[in-house]
């Protein structure tokens, strides 16, 4: 045997041991400066029935943690939390942007909305739908220690090309069940007379709704993409009215909405 043949013997030799014994780790020394990958959790509506959001959402482009059908409302988790699916998009909360690798995507199985002569008619969520919905979200929110802050919709994130989870879907009930910031009894009266009936420039509503953390232009210019984040704020709290138009409720419950 040359020696280069037997150099590669004994190497070989040493490999199969490596791989006979393992790969050896201490984590006996645990960092203390640490949190969860997770971030955010986002919800969409998927607009496809139950089968064909399956069909979608395993088979297509795009993907999700979970989805939570219509009728019934059974839970399914497609994508295990610890890995990344591809719901966002492009997308920014707070600055940070490309959420899709710090978030669970939560799909609700809902057509949407259709087109009508009069306008968009939208469809309401089952109450199983949604219950099942805040059962899921308290679950995720305790092990990965999402704050109320960070439990958003698509329209959130992604105001210039996203609707979802649209108007019908009821922020309210979230927050009567401790998982979203609501304003308190009475805040949005007092802000009103705050603002003494003087409505704010456009900058001023821009620095609000960065403040709160969508992406918005600081140009202080009333252009289309401010009217649309405008437009995603007043869907999530005063969805009877999100014509994107700055108004004074509107301005109140900028101001009303607790933040962190």
């Amino acid at each position: 045997m040359t020696l280069r043949a037997l150099c590669l013997a004994l190497s070989a030799l040493l490999l199969a041991g490596c791989a006979e014994q393992g790969l050896q780790i201490d984590r006996t020394h645990v960092s203390r400066n640490q949190d969860s990958r997770i971030q955010y959790i986002i919800i969409h509506y998927t607009s496809e029935s139950l089968p064909g959001s399956l069909r979608v959402l395993t088979r297509g482009e795009v993907s999700a943690h979970y989805l939570i059908g219509d009728q019934p409302p059974t839970i399914y988790q497609l994508v295990d939390e610890n890995r990344r699916a591809w719901h966002a998009g492009q997308s920014e909360w707070q600055g940070r942007t490309w959420l899709n690798s710090t978030s669970i995507g939560i799909e609700l199985v809902n057509p949407g909305y259709r087109e009508t002569p009069s306008g968009k008619i939208w469809y309401p969520y089952p109450d199983g739908q949604i219950d099942a919905l805040i059962a899921l979200l308290k679950d995720i929110s305790k092990r990965q220690g999402i704050t109320p802050d960070h439990i958003l919709g698509h329209s959130d994130i992604a105001p210039q090309r996203k609707v979802d989870p649209g108007p019908l879907f009821p922020w309210k009930k979230l927050a009567d069940a401790g998982l979203i910031p609501w304003p308190k009894p009475g805040e949005i009266a007092r802000r009103l007379g705050e603002l003494n009936g003087q409505l704010p420039a456009p900058g001023w509503f821009q620095q609000q709704l960065a403040r709160h953390g969508y992406a918005v232009p600081l140009n202080g210019v009333l252009d289309d993409e401010t009217r649309n984040v405008i437009a995603a704020f007043q869907m999530r709290f005063r969805p009877d009215r999100f014509d994107g138009e700055p108004d004074l409720e509107t301005a109140a419950l900028l101001l009303a909405v607790p933040t962190s």
